[in-house]
């Protein structure tokens, strides 16, 4: 999506005060913050999350630029503190017994590496779903009323449909308006040109009839 809007915060950060957030950044902060609070290895910790709030302010400063600047930030900017983090981790974690707090959130960030440091390389993707948590909840509170799909590729369906409405609402689109009137016209519609009738792109052909009148 050019010119994304992540709405990056880093949970806490005295500057925001957004609640704290469920993703791979934000988990991985939070389990350290909570580490933090129980006071295991205070000094140590605290300087090692304000490096993680860096990135957090990394992204605020990049928030809704196009995807090859943001990308080109990140690789100025934010790689050379990723890779601290991760030379750091691997030297402190050896150290650590399993059951550690510190040592848990290390293992959760760790092996799922790659796709945490993705953001790194892709100027679409966002260093936390921030945004995408709250638009799934709705589906997890109703999780038993989607457990008879049908098959394997009703599941599938169902996930790409649910996709396209959270994308609309994000965009502030109306989901029924803008499916009723991508579906009328994308038989006609030119291949070259589908990118016009996503949801961050799309304009109705004709104005909603309140509108109207």
């Amino acid at each position: 999506m050019p010119g994304s809007d992540c709405r990056q915060r880093s949970p806490n950060h005295p500057s925001t005060g957004w609640p704290p957030s469920f993703g791979l950044g934000g988990r991985f902060r939070s389990d350290w913050v909570a580490a933090f609070r129980r006071n295991r290895w205070p000094h140590c910790l605290g300087f090692r999350i304000r490096r993680i709030d860096a990135l957090f302010d990394i992204e605020r400063a990049i928030n809704g630029q196009s995807a090859d600047r943001r990308k080109a930030v990140r690789q100025e900017l934010s790689a050379p503190l990723v890779a601290d983090l991760q030379a750091w981790m691997r030297e402190q974690r050896a150290k650590l017994s399993r059951g550690n707090d510190v040592a848990k959130a290390m293992d959760y960030m760790l092996k799922r590496w790659t796709a945490f440091t993705r953001f790194l390389d892709d100027g679409q993707i966002c260093l936390s779903n921030n945004a995408a948590e709250p638009a799934v909840r709705g589906i997890a509170l109703g999780r038993k009323s989607w457990m008879f799909c049908g098959s394997d590729r009703g599941g599938e369906r169902a996930a790409v449909m649910y996709s396209l409405i959270v994308t609309a609402k994000m965009n502030n689109v109306d989901p029924q308006a803008w499916l009723a009137d991508v579906l009328a016209r994308i038989a006609e519609h030119s291949v070259q040109k589908l990118d016009e009738l996503l949801p961050w792109n799309w304009r109705p052909l004709r104005a909603p009839a309140s509108q109207a009148a």
